[in-house]
């Protein structure tokens, strides 16, 4: 938004007879008919819906939103009207404290089958108003054309430290709690994080998740973060758990990646990603390859997440092949945490949506190089993508 900030500005620099600018839905509109400056304009941030063009089954929606302003807000309105017409259709004015710099706005409101756009536009004491635009479209219709209004990001974090049998690492469980931070807080992720977890709680929390109900545009990302270990004698590799036994001849006791394979893809869920920072994490897929990452497309964002959305996603990224990988120094990441923490605190860069692609050129200089790929059921062009708030 910062970015966008400065080029809206520039833009009014070189047309200073203009008394508007609209651009886009997700764009800001400024009133400057008071001609007073543009400075300290109040910042919207939508939260629900993220994307300018989404769409919904129902005729009921929550719109969420907040408007941050170095001078007081004096005003804030909330329009629904036709997007094919441009005729407004309801207008009200959001209950605001005297003397506010800050404004939640958090509305349960109905809209009519079709295509509508939601506007929210807040003035300062300047008079300087901004506004900022959602369009989403109503209709069973549409909804293999738009990204679902209701669509959801999971994150389900194994992370362990403390072991039963095998030497205690250092930082899994507090890269974990970080990851789950950024995810949460960037993107909108509904986080959960499994601590030193056995073996039976890493299976009955999986089966939990295959038993659950995904809508269609809902992903889901599994993370690993603790010892991991190959049989060259099997030739298989598996995730340790807290109490898997040091000399397990049988390795009955561990996670066994051609298991945890099936079982992952075995969930309801159409897109995931699954996630390693284990030892011998790479051997997950057989053949120890690396995806090349889908093509990109000259097309809007939205339209570039429908097409995602619609391909079955079942992709992998582990911290190293068939090697033992670093834990890092105690009291900071490990070096694949520290890369894949980095790529998220991008956002995504412009269009504010990270790509497998993108996480895949952030971790080439890393000593061991991370691997990707595809597991299951993945489709080709599928892809799971970080959507930045």
């Amino acid at each position: 938004m910062k970015y966008f900030l400065l080029m809206v500005l520039g833009t009014l620099a070189l047309v200073s007879s203009a008394q508007n600018l609209t651009d886009k839905t997700n764009s800001i509109r400024l009133d400057l008919s008071s001609d007073r400056g543009s400075e300290s304009l109040p910042m919207i941030a939508w939260r629900y819906p993220k994307l300018d063009y989404t769409n919904s089954k129902g005729n009921k929606i929550q719109i969420s939103a907040e408007i941050n302003s170095e001078k007081v807000v004096r005003r804030v309105t909330l329009t629904i009207g036709n997007e094919n017409t441009g005729k407004e259709l309801s207008s009200k004015e959001i209950k605001i404290d005297s003397g506010a710099y800050y404004v939640n706005i958090d509305q349960s409101m109905w809209l009519p089958k079709g295509t509508s756009f939601i506007r929210i536009a807040a003035t300062n004491q300047d008079g300087i108003t901004v506004s900022s635009s959602r369009k989403i479209s109503v209709g069973k219709d549409v909804m293999n054309d738009l990204l679902a209004i209701d669509r959801k990001d999971y994150a389900l974090l194994f992370a362990t430290d403390r072991y039963d049998f095998w030497d205690d690492l250092v930082n899994p469980i507090d890269d974990a709690h970080t990851l789950g931070k950024s995810l949460e807080e960037l993107y909108g992720f509904e986080v959960e994080i499994v601590e030193n977890a056995s073996l039976e709680e890493v299976w009955e929390k999986l089966r939990e998740y295959s038993e659950r109900r995904f809508g269609p545009q809902d992903q889901l990302m599994i993370f690993f973060a603790g010892h991991g270990h190959y049989d060259e004698s099997f030739g298989e590799g598996y995730v340790v758990a807290s109490n898997s036994l040091n000399n397990d001849k049988a390795r009955t006791s561990y996670i066994s990646h051609n298991r945890l394979r099936g079982v992952v893809d075995n969930i309801s869920c159409e897109h995931i990603l699954l996630t390693m920072d284990v030892c011998f994490g790479g051997t997950l897929d057989p053949r120890i390859a690396r995806n090349r990452g889908p093509k990109s497309y000259e097309v809007t964002v939205s339209d570039m997440l429908v097409r995602k959305f619609q391909k079955k996603t079942r992709k992998y990224l582990t911290s190293g092949g068939k090697e033992y990988v670093s834990d890092g120094i105690p009291g900071k990441h490990s070096p694949f945490a520290s890369k894949l923490l980095e790529a998220l605190k991008s956002n995504g860069g412009d269009d504010r949506v990270l790509t497998m692609s993108e996480i895949q050129v952030r971790m080439e200089n890393l000593a061991q190089v991370p691997r990707f790929g595809s597991f299951g059921a993945d489709e080709a062009l599928s892809d799971f993508v970080f959507i930045a708030k």
